[in-house]
């Protein structure tokens, strides 16, 4: 097991601390779904709680998951975000998803996944190890401090660091809906690889599906993002 180096952590620790208390963020973590679904409810009232996080469907326990929730100095959630590890079952990380993508499906109302569908780019047929998928990552809408300013490099890049800490995974992934890659919060929030057209999720009553990319980090790209100075990529940002 290699997690990060205590001056790597120690140094990520104290600037993230230093950008959330600036902007009266204080942040929370969990391992209980089902507190996290009330925890939406209260949020996020118009959003399901994933399947790959839901125990009522899937194995979730306090060594294979866990959440992130951000509140602001009124105590109102503005921020989520949640990790899981994954059984790649010996298979790469490509040979996996291409089988197994309909398990991580978006929360919206309709999904026919029947008719969705999934490429995977060829070097991810060469990626093996344990994974933790990275999902459910929301920012309160109207919260231009935590948008605008760049804040959102640092949730995202918390994720990441969790993630390390608790399972020191070989690699990190996630699902993301084209309007919101376009709109660069892959490239804000950290993520080294993003493949277009990776997923097409078919919307029964829409006449075209929804695309997304796969976006996903190696070890090594973990290490790497984690030592970049924070203040600067809050700075460029803002």
């Amino acid at each position: 097991m290699t997690l990060l180096t205590m001056e790597t952590g120690d140094r990520f620790v104290a600037s993230s601390s230093e950008i959330f208390n600036r902007y009266g963020i204080h942040l929370e973590i969990g391992y209980d779904f089902e507190e996290y679904r009330s925890l939406l409810a209260e949020a996020r009232p118009d959003h399901t709680l994933g399947l790959p996080f839901d125990p009522r469907h899937q194995p979730i326990t306090t060594e294979n998951a866990f959440w992130i929730i951000g509140r602001s100095i009124d105590r109102r959630i503005v921020h989520t975000q949640a990790m899981r590890l994954v059984d790649l079952q010996g298979l790469s990380m490509g040979e996996y998803f291409s089988r197994n993508f309909r398990d991580f499906p978006p929360s919206v109302p309709g999904l026919n996944l029947a008719h969705s569908r999934c490429r995977v780019a060829p070097a991810l047929r060469r990626i093996y190890g344990t994974c933790c998928y990275d999902g459910e990552f929301w920012i309160a809408p109207g919260e231009e401090s935590l948008r605008g300013r760049g804040v959102s490099c640092v949730l995202g890049r918390y994720g990441f660091y969790q993630a390390m800490q608790h399972f020191d995974p070989d690699m990190i992934m996630a699902f993301m809906a084209n309007p919101v890659a376009m709109k660069g919060l892959a490239e804000r929030t950290g993520w080294m690889h993003t493949i277009p057209g990776a997923v097409r999720w078919a919307i029964d009553g829409m006449p075209e599906p929804v695309e997304g990319f796969m976006a996903y980090m190696e070890r090594d790209d973990l290490h790497y993002v984690l030592d970049l100075p924070l203040k600067d990529l809050v700075a460029l940002a803002a």
